[in-house]
């Protein structure tokens, strides 16, 4: 017997029931693109205004999802408000400064796609279509340059290639020259910035790329042999506009992350919006000003995503159903060695050597084992697992609301919700400290002469601000792989849930979160990451004394003391090799097309057409 208080569930519509048996010339099936989560035995004529009411009248959790979108909309809103003040210190900027930022940054946009996309496109075709001697390691070793942040490498770099540093001593050494003689490039440049965003970005290309050639079908290949075209040229005309959806995404995401970069070009004094932005916030006190760079900047970002729309047009990038074993190309002799010495390359200069001379540098200094580097990692890791929590939690709210509410409000709510992550860390602090700082500043006063009391900096000197920041920042992370568990549950298990007098939270707790638990986990842990790497957001919002793992780093990088840097430099790499390592053995699990041998050997299933998982 159903319950009556389930029946008309205010908050997320009518509770599917069992069908009773169709009267004589009448049918239970539902009609064409009728909801499932409605009663199929609504009444036609009802049904249009029961469909509008749910579109435009979401329940609770689509409230919550509402709700969350404004908030997190706030920073961009507050920034686009700023646009069009007047403001001294901008006339200033445009007059020496800003050609600069606009000059920098537009080399940046060209530079750093171009070596992301020849290495990750690259290395992914070698490692996926041709054999040669060591490429099951370099197949997963190419991803470890992404545990460490570019700005992290620039430190290293900076000690290792300067004028007293090891190399130049040795060759000055070794050619008899003197300390003045002699000419090296300076890694301190816009160039040294582009190459070292290079290498630690290229994973983001690699990682999709790979995965877009693994989903594609050997037959296409096969018949553009028989069509004499040669393995080059097959790559050239059909592999690459298959994969360029995939390749695209990666080369935005390592544009993106170049744009919201601010310890590397601080550090190698390189003038960009960034450094404008935090410039202007904090040494000149006009947030007015900063606002209207970051506007620029965001502008950037916003015409770098509808360039990449537009020349997409309506062509469509699919590859078919059917897949075999892939065959591979063998390459021998100085072919081969080629093929290891250019995957192995970057992960030498993104990874090895960077990571053998922070250990170097560590041991030299000796403060890995300090009173004050366990203070940094308490720290670091407890902001972290914090937001990473917040993070998870509120994009499974956003999934299930658009779950279960399917109108374009809600839809688009949660789509707006995602953008952050295409948002530079500046921006958001800059759009938040103006905000919040108001209404610090107003609950202060009015509690002062209400009360007598004071209460301080709620917001803009605490945590939650940064937590704030940091959900902003990385919802999308984490909105996306809960999304991708969650495609995993049928509606089928839905309607049995609600049908068993399960609401949509008992559904949610019982039902989906078991089966979301892996997704869950796999958020978690790359926004944990994530954070624990984030410097501009952490750097403008942190509360006063409060001192992480990156920002220690980037201080004693900036006061030049580039050995004791070392220490926390080496626990954020150290960090972020965790989700490296489950990363690449989820990527080495079953993949169309990989051979019945490596799936042996990885442990996944022998059937060579086993599709990955929509989480991965």
């Amino acid at each position: 017997m159903n319950d009556p208080a389930r029946e008309s569930d205010p908050a997320f519509g009518p509770v599917p029931t069992a069908p009773s048996p169709a009267a004589p010339g009448e049918s239970n099936a539902a009609a064409p693109g009728a909801d499932p989560g409605v009663n199929s035995r609504t009444e036609p004529s009802a049904r249009p205004a029961g469909r509008r009411a749910r579109r435009w009248r979401p329940g609770s959790i689509g409230l919550a999802a509402l709700t969350i979108a404004a908030i997190i909309s706030l920073p961009i809103l507050t920034v686009a408000a700023f646009l069009f003040q007047e403001t001294d210190l901008m006339g200033h900027l445009a007059e020496s400064l800003l050609p600069r930022y606009i000059a920098n940054t537009v080399w940046m946009m060209i530079g750093v796609p171009a070596g992301t996309a020849v290495i990750g496109v690259g290395c992914a075709w070698l490692v996926t279509m041709c054999r040669f001697p060591g490429r099951l390691i370099l197949e997963w070793a190419l991803i470890l340059p992404l545990a460490a942040p570019a700005y992290i490498l620039a430190y290293v770099y900076s000690d290792f290639l300067q004028h007293s540093g090891p190399v130049q001593t040795a060759v000055r050494e070794f050619m008899g020259w003197g300390p003045r003689e002699g000419w090296f490039p300076n890694i301190r440049s816009l160039p040294g910035a582009i190459i070292l965003f290079t290498l630690t970005l290229y994973p983001y290309v690699y990682l999709l790329a790979r995965a877009a050639f693994l989903e594609q079908s050997v037959g296409v290949f096969e018949a553009a042999r028989t069509l004499g075209c040669s393995a080059f040229a097959a790559f050239r005309r059909i592999a690459l506009p298959l994969a360029r959806p995939a390749i695209v995404t990666g080369v935005a995401l390592a544009l993106m992350e170049t744009l919201a970069d601010f310890g590397t070009v601080r550090h190698f004094g390189v003038q960009t919006f960034t450094t404008g932005i935090y410039r202007a916030y904090y040494s000149y006190g006009d947030p007015v000003a900063a606002a209207q760079l970051a506007s620029m900047l965001l502008g950037f970002v916003a015409l770098l995503l509808t360039v990449e729309r537009l020349s997409r047009g309506k062509r469509g990038f699919q590859s078919t159903g059917a897949y075999k074993i892939l065959p591979g190309y063998t390459l021998k002799g100085w072919r081969a060695v080629g093929a290891m010495a250019a995957c192995a390359i970057p992960i030498a200069l993104g990874f090895l050597i960077p990571g053998g001379l922070m250990v170097a540098m560590t041991i030299k200094a000796g403060n890995l084992f300090e009173a004050r580097t366990a203070e940094l990692v308490w720290n670091s890791a407890s902001l972290a697992l914090l937001a990473a929590v917040t993070a998870v939690l509120t994009a499974v709210i956003l999934a299930y609301a658009n779950r279960l509410d399917r109108s374009r409000l809600a839809r688009g709510a949660v789509r707006f919700s995602g953008l952050g992550y295409a948002i530079p860390g500046s921006v958001i602090a800059v759009g938040l400290l103006i905000p919040l700082g108001a209404f610090d500043n107003a609950l202060d006063g009015w509690m002062r002469d209400t009360f007598g009391l004071s209460t301080g900096l709620i917001f803009t000197g605490g945590l939650i601000g940064l937590i704030y920041a940091y959900l902003v920042r990385f919802m999308a992370v984490a909105l996306q792989t809960v999304e991708a568990g969650l495609a995993k549950v049928t509606p089928n298990m839905d309607d049995a849930a609600r049908t068993l007098g399960r609401g949509p939270l008992r559904t949610l707790r019982q039902v989906h979160a078991p089966i979301l638990s892996t997704s869950l986990l796999t958020a978690a842990l790359i926004v944990f990451v994530d954070v624990m790497k984030e410097l501009p957001a952490t750097l403008i919002l942190r509360p006063f004394d409060f001192n992480t793992l990156a920002i220690t780093a980037h201080n004693l990088a900036s006061d030049e003391r580039l050995t004791q840097s070392a220490a926390p430099s080496l626990m954020i790499v150290l960090v972020g090799l965790l989700p490296i390592v489950l990363l690449s053995r989820r990527i080495a699990r079953a993949r169309p097309g990989a051979s019945a041998k490596y799936r042996r050997k990885r442990g996944a299933p022998r059937r060579p057409d086993a599709l990955a998982d929509p989480a991965e």
